[in-house]
């Protein structure tokens, strides 16, 4: 690895892990379902699909993917934290949010994935 990849991935990920923390450092409760990872995941699966629209289009050199990609949407997104609320969940016996917990992470990250290339390709594609 190369010195600049690891200025990149490290910068990404600092910028990831503090936007991170200003967004899951208050509770955010939607009724009883805790909302602050969601969003976390959501944010960055839209970052990540936008960027691969990008990437691909303008034919980014991989080492933007070390700054954005891996550094900064790894640092954003949280698997383990929204493993940790979903045992919570299941501890406490609240099986029907533990359900919405994961469809609404997995689901809303993944359509935030496609949103994040719809738009891109589509705001890129009126550029021309």
């Amino acid at each position: 690895m190369k010195f600049l990849e690891i200025v990149l991935l490290a910068a990404g990920g600092v910028l990831g892990v503090f936007l991170r923390y200003g967004i899951t450092k208050s509770q955010l409760i939607l009724g009883t379902l805790p909302v602050n990872v969601l969003i976390v995941n959501i944010v960055g699966s839209f970052v990540l699909g936008s960027f691969a629209v990008f990437s691909q289009q303008w034919n980014l050199d991989e080492k933007y993917a070390m700054l954005v990609a891996i550094g900064f949407c790894g640092g954003l997104t949280t698997m383990s934290s929204f493993a940790l609320e979903s045992a919570n969940l299941i501890d406490n016996k609240q099986y029907s949010l533990v359900a919405l917990n994961i469809v609404a992470n997995v689901g809303l990250s993944l359509g935030a994935i496609f949103g994040g290339r719809a738009l891109t390709s589509m705001i890129l594609g009126g550029l021309k």
